[in-house]
């Protein structure tokens, strides 16, 4: 018994050092060379500009809870049709905003910043604009001002 059971770690080293000295055919290129293939490894990276950096931006996103597609203004920046951010139409996209630390955004329920308007201070967090825009939640128009 005491052979028994001295000879089954041998083996296993006699195993283990035999698969760690051949080389398997899948590292092999079609040349025979055993290099390592590269590996990928993707790494989010945050990207920032001086504009982003001064705290002057407002995030919409197009769903609730900061969720979807996003696009980002840099103010100062009045539009008088939500109609001509990024050739889309911004009123019918977004149900959540952000407003950076130095911007306030105050969005319309009509073009040329008519009727009914919301203001977001700095710093905001709207995760549902359509239920606290109410109105169908349609932005027409709005501003973003910069604070100092």
């Amino acid at each position: 018994m005491k052979s028994f059971v001295t000879s089954v770690p041998l083996a296993l080293l006699t195993l283990i050092a035999a698969g760690c000295s051949s080389t398997p055919s899948n590292l092999q290129t079609a040349t025979g060379d055993t290099r390592p293939q590269p590996v990928i490894v993707q790494v989010p990276v945050q990207i920032s500009t001086p504009e982003l950096e001064s705290g002057c931006w407002a995030q919409f996103y197009g769903d609730r809870n900061f969720k979807g597609e996003v696009a980002t203004l840099v103010g100062p920046v009045s539009l008088e049709s939500a109609d001509k951010m990024n050739g889309r139409q911004l009123k019918k996209e977004i149900d959540s905003l952000v407003t950076g630390p130095k911007a306030t955004l105050r969005v319309y329920e009509h073009a040329m910043f008519k009727d009914r308007s919301i203001a977001f201070g700095p710093n905001s967090r709207e995760g549902g604009l359509i239920t606290k825009l109410g109105v169908g939640g349609h932005i027409q128009s709005l501003q973003l001002e910069c604070t100092s």
